[in-house]
């Protein structure tokens, strides 16, 4: 009989089994973190362990031990910050969409579908909405945890287009697209607009509003007649032609992920007494701002590492 308050030696030895590392409370089952880290394409385990050890790693919210195994059904792994897709059998495609083809799983009208133009299995579904008259970069994934980032209004992912309008948009019309345009469902946020050419624009924003872009030209006198999304955060890819698609690598999850962030929410200062409500704009932004600049995204497709 083992004396009273001492533990017994089969005891220490199964407390002395516990993997290195993992606290009391931590899962002793599942797989070990490095382990899921290399398969999501972070680098050898050795690798892996590095990131550990340097506290680039957390799990629920905690910064993970070596060791430390976890549910890649139920904990949250980031790194740095930015959420990783851990559940096995996920897939990120990026699809160039061709007009003609909606946004949808399936179409009561029987048009076209851009689920038809990526691989059946597994069934995938796309990240935000692109109209069928509308063409461009559009993400289509299985991976739940993403998408709901992408697309939460919490979030502000940048989508930049090539949008060809009817005549010249004036100084005023470029002012009023940047500054926000009334629409029936309410202002629009500021954007980033510049010319490329007479009647063609660059327009970058970070809502997701339903036709935005054609109901903020209708608004200045300017319909769209034909628009191209090119960038979604810092996703570019001038090589993918219209109704291709390909897989995202690992690096370009992370950076789509890691793009989409609270946006900050700003309160307009008071205008000084007397000078009206609205104010004028500095000229430091209107030469910031100033039409043929081009905003600046990432350059070039996201490259592993």
């Amino acid at each position: 009989m083992p004396e009273e308050g001492r533990e017994p030696q089969r005891d220490r030895a199964r407390s002395s089994s516990r993997p290195p590392g993992t606290a009391t409370g931590e899962p002793v089952t599942g797989e070990r973190l490095q382990k899921v880290l290399a398969r999501i394409g972070l680098g050898s385990r050795r690798a892996c362990e590095e990131l550990i050890a340097d506290g680039r790693v957390t799990v629920n919210g905690e910064p993970a031990a070596l060791g430390r195994r976890i549910d890649v059904e139920l904990d949250r792994v980031s790194l740095d910050g930015v959420p990783l897709p851990v559940l096995p059998g996920l897939v990120h495609y990026l699809l160039h969409k061709p007009a003609g083809v909606v946004t949808t799983a399936h179409d009561p009208f029987d048009r076209p579908t851009v689920l038809e133009l990526v691989p059946d299995t597994p069934r995938v579904f796309p990240v935000g909405r692109l109209d069928a008259d509308s063409e461009g970069l559009l993400v289509l994934t299985n991976d739940g945890a993403l998408a709901q980032r992408l697309t939460h209004p919490s979030f502000g992912v940048e989508k930049e287009y090539l949008v060809e309008i009817e005549g010249v948009a004036s100084a005023g019309d470029l002012r009023r697209l940047r500054q926000g345009v009334d629409l029936d469902d309410g202002k629009t946020a500021p954007a980033t607009v510049g010319v490329v050419a007479p009647g063609v624009l660059r327009i970058v924003i970070h809502e997701g509003r339903n036709r935005q872009i054609r109901r903020m030209c209708d608004a200045v006198g300017h319909p769209v007649r034909r628009l191209v999304r090119t960038r979604i955060g810092p996703l570019i890819d001038t090589q993918l032609k219209p109704g291709g698609w390909r897989e995202l690598d690992p690096a370009e999850v992370r950076a789509l992920a890691g793009a989409a962030k609270p946006r900050r929410v700003t309160t307009r200062a008071p205008s000084p007494r007397g000078t009206g409500a609205r104010g004028r704009a500095s000229p430091t932004a209107s030469r910031r701002d100033g039409p043929g600049r081009r905003p600046d995204p990432p350059g070039g497709r996201i490259r592993p590492g």
